[in-house]
């Protein structure tokens, strides 16, 4: 018997209308309502609201405190406050624009999304390449995604949410541009096929997925547990190495997204030599548009040997 593939359906089913569900198709309409406002007028409801998260999401914002705090250790508290501010903006901002990646049409994202570089895509292409896209979790990922799932087939891979129904409507969102969205447990073969069927896949290396694996490496003023399984992936699939980072202009409503060059074979090849070149393209980004960043995100839970746990 085939092995199935483990990837998101898609698949609208009964079972998500259970009344478990119905808060969860509250929060969605409310997007839904939020994804057909014009962004001037939702931008500024979006900062109305940010400043109840800052109110409510302790936990979460000391996260991001300890975090910004250990890659930045010049900061000031008041410059640590003023970027937390600031990120908590971002994302609400991104969470309520959201579902207009499923309601509003092609157009219109690429109206909202502008690209620069896209002629390394072009080159890819041109060379008969598929391509590995290389961003870290920042809010606005599925903007730069789906953006560049209009220009070329893609796949990507997430973590499965504990909510069946915000899974199925996430998950959705994904792939509404006829992408797919992988299982983790799919594992490196699914994406080496994808890869060798011409399909471009969306890589987030930034996670940490523990010691088992991982090799530290320098991130910012830190060092970082990183999964090098990018290198391998890329000569597997003859893929070429792009990173991606994306930020907002408010005054244009419009996400500005740009494709760096190329990243050398030679640069990630061993273990050690891929951490490094991945953490420096997570780093690229960061330093980009720091306020776009996950900040929130317990991403150097795995410490190196002898030091103490930061959360």
């Amino acid at each position: 018997m085939a092995r199935q593939a483990k990837h998101f359906d898609r698949r609208f089913t009964l079972s998500l209308l259970h009344p478990k569900y119905w808060g969860t198709w509250l929060a969605i309409m409310v997007l839904f309502m939020f994804g057909v406002m014009p962004a001037w007028l939702r931008d500024p409801i979006a900062r109305l609201l940010a400043k109840l998260v800052l109110s409510y999401a302790k936990k979460p914002i000391n996260i991001a405190r300890i975090n910004i705090q250990t890659c930045f250790p010049e900061k000031s508290s008041t410059e640590v406050d003023e970027l937390i501010n600031a990120n908590v903006d971002m994302f609400v901002l991104t969470l309520v624009s959201q579902a207009e990646l499923l309601i509003r049409s092609d157009a219109h994202l690429r109206r909202r999304v502008s690209i620069t570089g896209f002629e390394h895509v072009q080159a890819a292409r041109d060379a008969g390449q598929p391509i590995i896209f290389i961003m870290p979790h920042v809010w606005p990922i599925d903007y730069a995604g789906l953006r560049l799932n209009i220009e070329l087939p893609m796949v990507t891979m997430a973590k499965a949410h504990n909510n069946g129904l915000f899974n199925w409507f996430s998950n959705r969102l994904r792939s509404s541009k006829n992408g797919r969205v992988y299982m983790r447990e799919a594992g490196i073969r699914a994406l080496i096929t994808e890869l060798k069927q011409d399909n471009s896949f969306f890589y987030l290396p930034d996670e940490d997925l523990g010691p088992e694996q991982s090799v530290f490496a320098p991130l910012l003023a830190t060092e970082k547990a990183t999964l090098p399984v990018v290198g391998r992936l890329a000569q597997a699939g003859k893929a070429q190495v792009l990173p991606v980072k994306i930020g907002y202009d408010k005054a244009a409503y419009q996400f500005k997204l740009t494709v760096m060059p190329q990243v050398k074979p030679e640069d990630m090849q061993g273990k050690d030599n891929e951490a490094i070149a991945l953490n420096k393209m997570v780093e690229q980004v960061i330093q980009a548009y720091p306020e776009q960043y996950m900040w929130f995100l317990k991403f150097l839970k795995t410490r190196p040997e002898g030091q103490a746990k930061i959360y």
